[in-house]
């Protein structure tokens, strides 16, 4: 064998020694690298800025349920970094992820910040991100759970409430024709039925009033408006009502106070407040409308003395289809929708309705509207115009208002 050839064969073979060199160097390499991956516990780079971001409840954690990471979120659910999840239900969630891989989601009922009396239902999603590591993000959804609660009872009591007039119209449409030839009873239950059917469109009027407050374009004619102008036009919408009651309406406080908002919607809010008042007043007493001015909040209260509202029920009174006295409601003709469409009234004028009551000694609801300064024009004329505008917008309101029943 020549020299020449015994070098080739030397430096292919050391060529081939160099390769499995390398190749022994870079599988040590990453051995060393996955070996540091699985046991590492140190957070991506990114995931804490990321965590930093969210507005949900988030965070990871290693194998032994320590929290490396957190949002500012998780703090309300009791996650803080450095502590291990206490929750059994999410520790679970973790844990199954972590033994199957990939994501998981699942619908669950925690408390929140160790307060037992305080759960909430949540979406809990685990990913895994590292052999060691799971992010785990909590969603609150308490609040969305309750908004369809409330709409489904609103579906269920609006077809419970409905039924009972249409029920009872074609009831009496059959009496009637049972009764065709006695002219005295049918004039009798042809009355009847003319009240059902009033009681009736109320009740869809109201329903549509409520849907349109909670609606974005709940208010329609914004401008300022006196509140002198609300209290009249309500009082003078039931005076007939409060005349048969024996119910007196005495008016006072300060004028000249001024609101930015719809009058119409006012007027009926305050209307409601009225109705009520006059509704649950004995004979012989006095339903006060008073208003105060106290500095940027103009206050309006409407004071009875009648039966008063017990505590238990305070906190429902302002709830859609609620009645604190089932019997006298049904036998006003109430449709349990009044004090709800007082308070999205009031709402959306930004203000708010208080109550203070107690029974035998009657109640008092207080509505409190951000006030504006009274509008100055330096045109004569056209303030006379919108003065005169606002007139008849009053006196269609209070007719619309006079035609209807009690809340």
């Amino acid at each position: 064998m020549t020299l020449p050839q015994i070098a080739l064969i030397s430096l292919a073979i050391g060529l081939l020694i160099g390769i499995a060199l390398s190749l022994v160097v870079v599988w040590a390499y990453r051995a060393r690298a996955r070996m540091d991956e699985e046991t590492s516990t140190t957070v991506p780079e990114g995931v804490t800025d990321v965590l930093g971001s969210m507005d949900d409840a988030a965070c990871v954690i290693d194998t032994s349920g320590l929290v490396l990471a957190a949002s500012l979120a998780a703090a309300r659910f009791g996650i803080q970094v450095g502590a291990t999840l206490d929750n059994p239900e999410l520790r679970q969630l973790v844990r199954g992820v972590r033994a199957t891989g990939g994501t998981a989601t699942e619908s669950l009922r925690i408390t929140r910040g160790g307060l037992s009396l305080d759960p909430r239902l949540v979406s809990a999603r685990a990913s895994v991100i590292s052999p060691r590591m799971t992010l785990l993000i909590i969603r609150d959804v308490t609040e969305q759970e309750r908004l369809d609660q409330m709409r489904r009872d609103f579906v269920a009591n609006t077809s419970h409430e409905l039924k009972t007039p249409v029920g009872a119209v074609t009831l009496l449409a059959e009496a009637i024709e049972s009764a065709a030839d006695d002219p005295a009873q049918v004039r009798i239950f042809a009355a009847r039925i003319s009240a059902e059917a009033s009681r009736l469109g109320q009740l869809t009027g109201r329903i549509m009033s409520l849907s349109r407050l909670q609606a974005d374009d709940g208010l329609g004619d914004v401008r300022p408006v006196a509140i002198d102008e609300v209290i009249a036009a309500s009082i003078e919408a039931h005076v007939v009502q409060a005349d048969s009651a024996g119910v007196d309406l005495a008016r006072g406080g300060d004028r000249d106070v001024w609101v930015r908002g719809d009058a119409q919607i006012l007027i009926e809010a305050i209307g409601n407040l009225v109705a009520n008042a006059i509704v649950y007043s004995p004979k012989g007493s006095r339903v006060g409308i008073g208003v105060r001015a106290d500095g940027d909040i103009v206050e309006i209260a409407v004071s009875d003395q009648g039966i008063g509202i017990a505590e238990a029920d305070r906190e429902r009174i302002f709830e859609r289809f609620y009645r604190a006295d089932e019997a006298r409601s049904r036998r006003t003709g109430g449709t349990g929708l009044g004090l709800s469409i007082v308070k999205h009234s009031i709402q959306r004028h930004g203000g708010e309705v208080l109550l203070w009551s107690r029974p035998g000694r009657g109640s008092t609801f207080t509505v409190r509207l951000p006030r504006i300064d009274s509008p100055v024009s330096g045109d004569v004329k056209k303030e006379k115009k919108r003065k005169k505008k606002r007139e008849k917008a009053v006196k269609a309101a209070a007719a619309r208002v006079r035609n209807g029943e009690t809340a």
